[in-house]
């Protein structure tokens, strides 16, 4: 794990926190394969959507060994060990939707997941940094990083849908990097006052936050809202404030207790949290704390760099000091891009959950066409709640609005 900088004169650099400088936070060149060893997990991982499908996932892993997770030795190996217990995990869970729920996951998933986790720092459950970080290659290895060339190494059960889903926000991550790598230059920039050189990057921080927006565009083409509604978004739910499972789940061989977890969210990507903590957005309260509690769900190195942006000497205030006409227009941009952002965000969320959800009540004694049918098979305990267990459009709307606030008071 990284360390807090001590030494207030060394430059601040991204080289301890785990950050490709090629590809920011998600992870370069995942395995698509672990040891002969863990053939058992890789086999059944690999064919989850159809063993959903069939009914029989829940069958297959019962039978399955309990391996142990020793022979685990590099970091890509185990990010890919927990990207396949994880999603195998995910699909045991909700194999039969949220009526049919169980309370102990078996010890021979349990017990490995739980070691993996230990070791990455991770939750045993699955999370942004494995369906999205890890879990990518290139069909073509020579050529471009792009919706054409991308496929997923694990899936869940909705087909194209979820390799959009995916993928299109890793391409979102990709955006982000320009404007990753641009936040030391702030950071150094405000300690030894060069006011061109933060300007400049706040002008390329910006330009990033522009083309994550432009990325994320890309959900409304590569993702059916009634299969992300219907199908999918079950198995991106956890068992942390989530009706369908109010006692949690037992790990066997690992706690007696049920523990609660939440499932998979944006708000578990380390971006906006960069951004935040260097334009000092402040949230408050309930969403300040789910965001926080989001924190624990990142790669650890990546949560230590979030912390170690918030310890800096506050870039806000030395734009104030300042009073640089340049230096002042590119805060005020970054800080409008991040705004324009997150309204989008919630333009995507009404249109895959909102609007999705009330058509399902509207359906959900008729029988119609099949796009009716999966709209209404989805769980209904879920219909005003993000898969992190959020009451997604309040949480959304209140994070977009103290952004604002973040924006310099006007001057004469």
């Amino acid at each position: 794990m990284a360390v807090v900088e001590t030494d207030s004169k060394a430059p601040f650099s991204l080289d301890s926190y785990h950050v490709s400088e090629e590809l920011g936070f998600i992870l370069p060149e995942p395995l698509t394969e672990l040891p002969p060893y863990y053939q058992p997990w890789m086999d059944i991982a690999l064919r989850v959507p159809e063993l959903v499908q069939s009914h029989e996932l829940r069958f297959h892993i019962n039978k399955m060994p309990l391996l142990s997770s020793k022979f685990l030795q590099k970091h890509r190996e185990l990010r890919l060990a927990h990207l396949a217990l994880s999603s195998m995990t995910m699909g045991y869970v909700w194999q039969e939707g949220e009526n049919d729920t169980v309370e102990t996951l078996p010890c021979n998933l349990a017990v490995p997941f739980w070691e993996v986790s230990q070791r990455l720092g991770l939750p045993p459950i699955l999370t942004h940094a494995d369906g999205v970080l890890a879990n990518w290659r290139k069909k073509d290895p020579e050529g471009p990083f792009d919706m054409e060339n991308l496929e997923l190494l694990v899936s869940l059960p909705g087909g194209d849908s979820v390799r959009g889903f995916f993928m299109v926000t890793l391409l979102v991550e990709l955006a982000a990097v320009p404007a990753l790598r641009s936040i030391p230059t702030v950071i150094n920039g405000v300690r030894c006052g060069d006011t061109e050189a933060v300007a400049r990057a706040l002008e390329d921080i910006s330009q990033s936050l522009q083309d994550m927006t432009d990325a994320l565009r890309l959900m409304q083409v590569h993702v059916e809202p009634s299969v992300f509604y219907g199908i999918m978004r079950i198995y991106l739910s956890g068992w942390k404030d989530n009706p369908s499972m109010p006692k949690g789940l037992v790990y066997e061989g690992v706690h007696t207790e049920a523990m609660e977890y939440s499932g998979g969210s944006a708000a578990q990507s380390s971006l906006l949290h960069c951004f935040d903590e260097l334009l000092r957005v402040k949230h408050e309260e309930k969403s300040g704390a789910f965001l926080t509690r989001m924190r624990n769900y990142m790669p650890p190195a990546h949560k230590q760099l979030i912390q170690d942006i918030s310890l800096q000497p506050s870039l806000r205030s030395f734009v104030q000091q300042q009073a640089n006409e340049r230096l002042s227009q590119a805060f005020h941009l970054c800080v409008a891009k991040l705004l324009a952002l997150r309204s989008y965000h919630i333009n995507v969320v009404s249109r895959f959950i909102t609007v999705p959800a009330a058509r399902a009540r509207q359906l959900r004694n008729q029988s119609q066409d099949l796009e009716g049918e999966v709209i209404s098979r989805a769980p209904t305990a879920l219909e005003e709640r993000g898969t992190g267990g959020s009451g997604i459009m309040t949480f959304l709307k209140t994070v977009r609005d103290q952004t604002k606030d973040a924006f310099l008071p006007e001057t004469s």
